[in-house]
């Protein structure tokens, strides 16, 4: 079965320690094609928390670039970048957060975290727990 995006596109930097901390990406650029063939644009937002890999960033764009002119629904695109961050990077935690342009007068929003048990985490980071997010 062929893959749906190019995840070989990203590319990674050695993790250059072994304490833990966080790395917080914002991309408020993400175009892409809505399922009625229409552009659609969306803000990205990446914690990651990093193991031996650190994801770098100018591939990282690059392969958000490669979204552009591809038909996709809100939630696949979530659940693609997702799933390909994991697969290359493996880190202790990632959680993405996309804030899609209103279309019609609804925007939406989609969070996916690494940590939630329905994710097959731990829920050991508890900072997303009993808070209610704005946006």
């Amino acid at each position: 079965m062929k893959k749906w995006s190019d995840s070989s596109i990203l590319l990674s930097i050695k993790n250059p320690t072994s304490e833990a901390y966080e790395i917080k990406i914002k991309c408020p650029e993400l175009t892409f094609l809505g399922v009625k063939n229409q552009p659609d644009f969306a803000d990205i937002y990446v914690t990651f928390y990093p193991i031996n890999k650190v994801l770098e960033l100018k591939s990282f764009k690059q392969y958000l670039y490669q979204f552009r002119n591809k038909i996709v629904s809100y939630e696949r695109l979530a659940n693609i970048i997702y799933d390909d961050i994991i697969e290359i990077y493996d880190p202790a935690r990632l959680r993405i957060v996309m804030i899609f342009n209103p279309r019609g007068g609804i925007s939406s929003k989609i969070t996916i975290d690494s940590d939630w048990s329905a994710r097959g985490g731990k829920e050991k980071f508890v900072d997303w727990v009993g808070q209610e997010e704005v946006w």
